[in-house]
């Protein structure tokens, strides 16, 4: 069987790298940015970082910063709007996921019409986006690098999962020095997101020797590096491993694809407007001890990768030393217990439920499971 392997044409990583992609920017000729970000960024002069950077190249810009934690179809359609209205012929998205998705939304949809909304699914645009240059902020999402665009429709209250080549950017940046004295918690929550990614691609049943070898590296340099990222925001050392673990991370996704953590989690974030970091992290070892009756190996592997010495270890109890340890990583970098701590209620498991098994990130789990099923795993994460 033949497979596709996506990925940005260039990817810039490491301490200061930011300037080398204003120097590419001008390099492709690009006259103005549509900078898409939020409104903390601008308020503590990144944006202004970023545009002045363009400005000393001949580069204009103009600044949507409104883009939301879970970003919007209304988000999108502002941003589009300021797009045409500036007359920008690319895209910078700057910040963590939610620019990322709300900037991929907003280029797709300038270069093939309609509306976001069309686009829900796998594959359904004609033509590539508007050139996107995605500069990270954050280590988790990899949206940076992704074909994922994740935009919640506030209409059905859901989060609209699109996966389209046509959304990968041009370029990513990962500039370690953009994430220093991040809060604590958003390290966390980005954190557990990247480690999700990593052991879902590794069990997802569209798995290749690629995407499993770039899965359990970036499992290693989480476990190495998270705990200390959270303590000591401004570890520049650790900073640029988790760069690298979720960029790893993101490139065993993007090509393996995800599976039920993910298609919970996007249920909880439409429904709630919940972090999704955090929504992961939460139901990341429920959704691995039911895919444990048939992956058993798979998570052993995870469980060595997270440090674990599991010589001597059946298959079965390897997968809870795997579970065992995502739960100790998560204690220690405080994310909440369970779903209730967050606000979710028991009686929206049904249509929780529902909206989760119509998800395209659960198409590749490893094992495919019924609404009753589903609705058990949700209720064990309260």
């Amino acid at each position: 069987m033949s497979t596709a392997f996506f990925i940005p044409t260039v990817n810039l990583m490491g301490a200061g790298c930011l300037t080398e992609a204003a120097d590419a920017i001008k390099g492709h000729g690009f006259k103005k940015a549509l900078i898409v970000t939020d409104k903390i960024l601008s308020q503590i002069g990144m944006v202004k970082q970023v545009a002045d950077l363009l400005a000393e190249r001949n580069v204009e810009s103009v600044v949507f910063d409104g883009t939301q934690p879970n970003p919007t179809i209304n988000n999108v359609e502002a941003g589009l709007e300021l797009l045409k209205a500036g007359g920008c012929d690319f895209v910078i998205s700057l910040g963590g996921g939610s620019p990322h998705d709300c900037a991929k939304g907003i280029a797709l949809v300038a270069a093939n019409g309609g509306k976001i909304a069309d686009y829900e699914g796998v594959d359904r645009s004609a033509k590539p986006q508007l050139p996107l240059v995605a500069i990270n902020t954050t280590a988790g999402t990899a949206s940076e690098m992704t074909r994922f665009c994740i935009i919640t429709d506030e209409a059905r209250h859901i989060k609209m999962a699109i996966v389209d080549k046509h959304t990968t950017p041009l370029m990513s940046v990962n500039d370690p020095e953009l994430m220093l004295a991040k809060p604590a918690s958003l390290t966390a929550a980005t954190g557990m997101d990247a480690l999700t990614h990593a052991i879902e691609a590794y069990v997802s049943t569209a798995a290749t020797p690629i995407t499993d070898a770039v899965a359990i590296k970036a499992i290693e340099l989480i476990q190495a590096n998270l705990r200390t990222a959270v303590k000591d925001g401004q570890n520049l050392e650790a900073r640029e491993q988790m760069a690298y673990a979720q960029f790893m991370a993101g490139m065993a996704f993007n090509n393996a694809s995800l599976g039920y953590v993910h298609a919970m989690a996007h249920q909880l974030g439409g429904f709630y407007d919940l972090p999704h970091g955090v929504c992961n992290a939460v139901l990341l070892p429920h959704v691995q001890r039911y895919n444990a009756q048939v992956c058993p190996e798979r998570l052993t592997d995870v469980a060595k990768a997270m440090g674990v010495n599991v010589d001597g270890l059946s298959a079965e109890q390897g997968a809870a030393a795997a579970i065992e340890a995502i739960q100790a990583l998560s204690r220690d970098v405080g994310i909440p217990a369970g779903l209730e701590q967050l606000g979710a209620k028991k009686e929206d498991i049904p249509v929780l439920a529902d909206n989760a098994l119509k998800d395209a990130c659960g198409f590749t789990n490893p094992k495919q499971a019924t609404h009753e099923e589903i609705s058990g795993i949700f209720a064990a994460a309260f």
